[in-house]
């Protein structure tokens, strides 16, 4: 899947994305909980990449945490400004983070690779352990199957992982593993967080990379 496909896929229906999920109360309070304590825990800057309209950067910010927003899609980017005046935004992608090598103490990926192709997945991947300082944060939020399988995402195709599988592909970039939670949703897929921690061995470049509407068909935001 390309990067411009996922971008004119999300840009045609961020009004209504941003209605959807536009607001932190649209997450679940087990996931509020459990990635504030994770960015507390952070010492640095952190990046929420993928942000979309900018809820959970927000919701960070206003606890205290040092971040800033990063999507692929200007409506969005747009949106979180006009909505959470005060956090920083700007566009980008998540292979192409725009920061200095080790600058980073943390990377929120909040469902941002769903729609990045197996065979792509590395590049974002490396990118966050460039970033990313030694004994820094990454936290990935993805949905969870058996196989390595596409489905029918509401906006543009996206990907079941298995848990190992994408823990494998984590810990090959360079990071260490910490913490994997997998859980059902009533109406939604079953879900998967991945918490990790930077080590000092890996890959520390970027590899070249090529490139729901209700709330039950997006998932979590």
């Amino acid at each position: 899947m390309s990067v411009d496909r996922v971008r004119d896929a999300y840009a045609a229906r961020a009004a209504e994305y941003t209605e959807l999920f536009g607001s932190i109360e649209a997450a679940a309070e087990h996931d509020r909980e459990h990635l504030l304590g994770w960015a507390l825990g952070i010492d640095g800057r952190i990046i929420d990449v993928g942000c979309g309209p900018g809820q959970w950067t927000h919701f960070l910010a206003e606890h205290g945490v040092n971040i800033e927003g990063v999507d692929l899609v200007p409506e969005f980017i747009d949106t979180a400004r006009t909505l959470h005046p005060g956090v920083s935004y700007r566009v980008g992608r998540a292979d192409r983070l725009g920061v200095e090598d080790a600058v980073l103490g943390g990377v929120l990926s909040w469902f941002s690779l769903i729609h990045t192709d197996p065979e792509e997945i590395d590049a974002p991947l490396a990118e966050f352990a460039r970033c990313v300082r030694p004994g820094g944060g990454l936290a990935l939020g993805f949905f969870e199957g058996p196989e390595l399988v596409p489905f029918d995402h509401a906006v543009t195709t996206g990907w079941f992982w298995p848990v190992d599988q994408l823990c494998l592909r984590i810990e090959q970039a360079g990071f260490q593993v910490t913490d994997a939670q997998t859980r059902d949703m009533p109406v939604s897929r079953r879900l998967g967080v991945i918490t990790a921690r930077r080590s000092g061995r890996g890959r520390t470049s970027a590899i070249e990379s090529t490139e729901e509407l209700t709330v039950a068909e997006l998932g979590e935001s």
